[in-house]
């Protein structure tokens, strides 16, 4: 256990459930909340001196956590927010924990183009960067400049990586593979266009998808990655597998790359459904769907 000097926020043992969007996942053992970057990259060297493992979630889409739950120090970076955006030059900065929906509607609102794909998408700027988000024809390393990020084991200063450097591919970055934290992001959007006409296409991108998705069930967004050019979901609702279920665990009924927990479920739950998918398509296609999810902790 740790016995060093604490910084301030740290709490133990505290239920991940409710800071995942698919109300699943075990305690963790040490968790906490920045509000700045200071404090971020305070816990992190804490971490670090500590020997603990660091885990970063932001508002927890996109995300499995295991029934057991997780060692190590757990950031929760939803409250790291703002944003400065530049309605002359397109400039937009915004900090890891910013909503990424919330970043797109003030793009709008300052006539800057680029984002109205993102008003859909359940989670934050530094979510967004490192898994390469995207919808309706449009992802993160399209607007991309640059990132600000710390990596905890090896400096104590921050340093930008170029959009070039982050190895994007479908919902793909280096960042996956590297233990860095995301500390902000500068993207630079299309200036001098209509807020009005913006704003529009911005919200009937939202209704295209609240429309066709589950949005009033817990769920992750997305489980699989589209095997391209086929579409995972037509792949899945074609071998009549949308309503199958393991055990509170199901595909939802209106999009078959959903799985949503309908009251209850555990993430062996989730992952036996995934499980079951994968095969089933597997003996059907000879296609294996890889998850776009993300899963921390001891699988069961």
């Amino acid at each position: 256990m740790a016995t060093g000097l604490r910084p301030a926020g740290l709490r133990q043992a505290i239920p991940l459930a409710e800071y995942t969007t698919w109300k699943v996942g075990g305690p963790a053992q040490w968790f906490a909340e920045p509000e700045t970057p200071e404090q971020l990259i305070s816990l992190s060297r804490w971490a670090t001196v500590e020997g603990l493992d660091l885990q970063l979630i932001g508002a927890g889409s996109n995300l499995l956590i295991a029934d057991a739950g997780l060692g190590g120090l757990i950031l929760c970076l939803r409250r790291l927010q703002g944003s400065t955006l530049e309605a002359s030059s397109g400039l937009v900065e915004a900090q890891a924990g910013e909503p990424i929906p919330t970043l797109a509607r003030k793009a709008a609102r300052a006539g800057l183009s680029g984002l109205e794909w993102a008003v859909g998408i359940p989670g934050t700027v530094g979510g967004a960067v490192v898994m390469n988000a995207g919808a309706q024809g449009g992802c993160t390393a399209d607007w991309l400049e640059e990132v600000t990020v710390l990596d905890p084991g090896r400096g104590r200063t921050p340093f930008v990586l170029k959009a070039a450097e982050l190895a994007f591919a479908y919902r793909h970055s280096r960042l996956q593979e590297e233990p860095l934290v995301v500390l902000s992001a500068r993207f630079r959007l299309t200036a001098g266009h209509d807020p009005a006409e913006i704003s529009r296409r911005t919200s009937a991108n939202l209704l295209s998808r609240t429309s066709t998705q589950p949005y009033q069930q817990p769920s992750c967004g997305s489980v699989f990655r589209n095997p391209e050019p086929l579409k995972a979901g037509q792949l899945i609702e074609n071998l009549g597998l949308k309503g199958t279920r393991v055990g509170a665990a199901q595909v939802s009924p209106l999009h078959a790359n959903f799985i949503v927990n309908t009251g209850g479920a555990t993430a062996r739950d989730i992952d036996g459904l995934i499980a079951l998918v994968q095969q089933q398509v597997l003996a059907a296609h000879g296609l294996w769907l890889h998850p776009e999810v993300k899963r921390l902790g001891p699988r069961t």
